[in-house]
């Protein structure tokens, strides 16, 4: 029997009903046809289908649809809808990601450390895309990504700070 939930999705507010059954990869990719969340290992080890959820990265593979009522998810398409966001630059020009399959995961993993820690160290980062698997990197074009990121949004923030502070 459907339930139905309520949730924002990259800032959209969403109602629909779900299966008990559907988990929130299957909601994402089947029925919203957001795709970037990828299909893997199903079991939550790879980190491909991560997710934020109210700030949190989660394994959309283990998490039931039901449970996102009253969420607010972000995925991948929430970020660089104008512009790209720093991680999405870095990402691209360090050559961070070689196939791109676990892109969207390291980068929401990424994000969510940074919403957390503006000034991680290298060791912070580690263990922040700990989660996801990549089979192509080597994990160090994706560690200089991210703090190179870090850097330019502290920067960003200073900047604007400095601007909302002028004497006019």
């Amino acid at each position: 029997m459907k339930q139905e939930i309520r949730f924002r999705l990259n800032s959209q507010d969403v109602t629909m009903s779900v299966e008990p059954n559907l988990t929130l990869l299957d909601m994402l990719r089947e029925e919203l046809q957001m795709t970037s969340a990828k299909r893997s290992c199903e079991q939550g080890e790879c980190g491909a289908c991560t997710v934020i959820m109210d700030g949190i990265t989660v394994n959309a593979c283990l998490v039931l649809a039901i449970s996102v009522d009253g969420a607010h998810i972000e995925t991948i398409e929430s970020l660089g809808a104008t512009t790209l966001h720093p991680l999405q630059v870095h990402f691209k020009d360090l050559a961070a990601s070689q196939c791109g399959f676990c892109t969207p995961g390291m980068i929401l993993s990424a994000k969510a450390l940074l919403d957390r820690n503006t000034d991680p160290t290298e060791e912070d980062v580690k263990e922040g895309l700990a989660g996801n698997m990549c089979r192509c990197t080597g994990y160090v074009k994706p560690v200089q990504a991210v703090l190179a990121a870090a850097k330019d949004l502290r920067e960003q923030a200073k900047q604007g700070w400095e601007r909302s502070h002028e004497f006019r």
